[in-house]
């Protein structure tokens, strides 16, 4: 659990967004991700402790619809499926921004279709052993970004082989290490909250684990640990060990990673073109799984009459093929942008997600608070400070918002983001306003069973 949670979060926003962040924040950088990883750890630990209180089937989209009433469920899961619908196809933009590395000629687009018929031609067969598989892929981004953390230090303290230390002269070089003012930190976090993606999984996968009160506070536990260190020493890395204003030339661009660049510019060719490797898989394999898991979103949502319901008919072999192809409109969306504005594509795409991310996370914190005015402090797992930390959780995620209007360039998708969920809210309550809360007796039977386990 702990390494797909760590394998969701751990990606396209790290290894090619960081690029954006290190643009608007210079090396404070490191700040932004620092106080990000504070509030990953608050949405996390809340929704960890939701999960284990009640390991329910659905995720924080159900709890949301139990503590604030089926409208917030109805906008949670929509707002969860348009997440990993448009991150499917940032993650193929990724994957055709990567492949520049070695043919820089190539245009954008050539790639995202490429590898997008390769995501579709896996999601229309069978797919087994979803877990086991995604736990090796993570392992494998995990283990390379602790090699690159590991490589790194040492080229900044110790030196390698024909290189001497780099210091940390470059943290405090070209305007200082807050170039821009505090205020950059702030508006570097609608960038830097795109990279935690992927911390509200542990809600979704409470449900299948065998004893959720262990697994999720192990899980919760281990992952804010785990993504503060990984973060906050990944960019300590780059911006130590090359001018910040070299590595900020890459947003806008895309045409590598930040981490690719730490050992081209030290003249070793091989480590980098393995790390960008490293980091393309790691897109792909994260397009496949967000086109999965929203494939069965949508299928879901269609079965729970939140949706068409041709939507929820599944193949001969059990896939659910329409609800698929509507998934996969991140990719069209990809291409289209590619093709039209292939350098603002990432960024675009990226303030899109984000409207999402910051609607589930805000219903997440608002259930949460919800939750313990009604629960108390039954749950076996609980967050340090509980509705006050929330609150503060909030108070942050609405900042958030903010600063995604503020930067440039950001108001017109994220405006569209805004008309997407007006859009969303009229459908609710002209169509789908008859849909029940979930079941009190499917949260009964959650509680027993997890209780039981405990016992």
């Amino acid at each position: 659990m702990t390494m797909i949670v760590l394998g969701s979060a751990l990606g396209t926003g790290l290894f090619l967004g960081s690029g954006g962040a290190i643009a608007i924040a210079g090396p404070a950088v490191i700040l932004s991700y620092a106080i990000g990883s504070i509030l990953a750890a608050i949405i996390g630990g809340a929704t960890g402790e939701m999960a284990v209180h009640t390991p329910v089937r659905g995720g924080f989209g159900s709890i949301a619809a139990k503590y604030l009433g089926p409208f917030a469920g109805f906008l949670t899961r929509w707002a969860y499926w348009t997440c990993t619908m448009i991150i499917t196809g940032i993650e193929l933009v990724a994957v055709g921004s990567y492949l520049k590395f070695w043919w820089p000629q190539l245009p954008l687009w050539v790639g995202i279709v490429i590898f997008g018929v390769v995501i579709i031609l896996l999601n229309v067969r069978s797919v087994k052993y979803f877990g086991t598989m995604e736990f090796f892929l993570s392992s494998i981004k995990v283990i390379a970004l602790t090699a690159f953390i590991l490589v790194g230090l040492c080229m900044v303290f110790f030196g390698l082989p024909g290189h001497t230390a780099t210091g940390v002269s470059n943290l405090t070089n070209d305007g200082g290490f807050m170039p821009h003012g505090f205020s950059s930190v702030w508006l570097s976090l609608a960038v830097v909250m795109f990279s935690f993606g992927g911390i509200e999984m542990i809600s979704i996968s409470a449900a299948e684990a065998k004893d959720p009160a262990r697994s999720v506070r192990t899980s919760a536990k281990a992952m804010m640990w785990r993504l503060a260190t990984f973060y906050v020493l990944a960019m300590f890395v780059v911006v130590s060990v090359i001018p910040w204003s070299q590595a900020a030339q890459l947003e806008g661009t895309v045409e590598t990673s930040p981490f690719v660049m730490v050992f081209s510019e030290l003249g070793i060719p091989a480590i980098a073109t393995i790390t960008n490797l490293v980091v393309l898989v790691a897109a792909l394999s994260a397009a496949n799984a967000n086109l999965y898991a929203g494939t069965r979103l949508m299928h879901s949502l269609a079965s729970d009459k939140m949706a068409p319901s041709s939507l929820a008919q599944v193949t001969a072999h059990g896939i659910p093929a329409r609800a698929m192809w509507v998934s996969t409109l991140g990719v069209i969306l990809a291409i289209v942008l590619a093709v039209f504005k292939p350098g603002s594509a990432f960024g675009t795409m990226m303030t899109l997600t984000m409207v999402s991310a910051l609607t589930v996370w805000v219903l997440i914190l608002l259930a949460y608070m919800a939750f313990k005015r009604v629960e108390g402090n039954s749950s076996a797992f609980r967050v340090w400070g509980g509705r006050g930390t929330a609150a503060v959780g909030i108070l942050l995620l609405f900042a958030i918002w903010a600063a995604l209007f503020a930067a440039q360039g950001n108001s017109t998708p994220a405006t569209v983001g805004i008309v997407y969920f007006l859009i969303l809210t009229m459908v609710y309550f002209a169509v789908i306003r008859k849909v029940q809360t979930p079941d009190d007796d499917a949260f009964a039977e959650a509680r027993a069973a997890s209780s039981q386990v405990a016992e």
